[in-house]
């Protein structure tokens, strides 16, 4: 296969090019309904890079995504299956694909949260909602406390 493109965006304004020598693919049978060639047809499509030790990202680049996709993450290495096509052709477009939109994502810079204050009114509504919430309580307690 060729080397995979990831358009520019925020993070990689030239875009990023992953050479095809990083990329690893494995082909494993697809689950669910086929047709003919279903038990003999490798279609699932298995697309894994190794976040630490690929040229296609510096080290600001690296940090970013290293950080975003942790939760994706097995050691430094991403893993995505494709499996909705019969044909693994395709399902290996659909992988490369989306590892392309993870990467364009998860190397843009975080945005900032702009700080905000509470309304006047939503501080209305949750005092009023303690006091109704007290009062429930208040009640629940046996007669006589008093």
């Amino acid at each position: 296969m060729d080397d995979l493109h990831v358009s520019p965006g925020p993070g990689a304004p030239r875009g990023l090019v992953v050479p095809a020598a990083e990329l690893v693919e494995q082909f494993s049978r697809s689950s669910g309904p086929g047709g003919q060639h279903v038990n003999t047809a490798d279609s699932r499509v298995q697309l894994s890079l190794d976040l630490a030790t690929t040229t296609a990202l510096d080290d600001v680049q690296r940090t970013r995504v290293m950080k975003a996709l942790a939760t994706r993450l097995t050691g430094t290495v991403i893993t995505l299956s494709a499996d909705e096509h019969r044909s693994q052709r395709r399902n290996r477009v659909a992988a490369r694909e989306r590892l392309a939109a993870l990467l364009r994502e998860a190397v843009a810079p975080p945005v900032p949260r702009r700080p905000t204050r509470p309304t006047r009114g939503s501080k209305r509504r949750r005092l009023e909602a303690k006091r109704k919430r007290a009062e429930i309580k208040r009640n629940r307690r046996r007669p006589g406390h008093e």
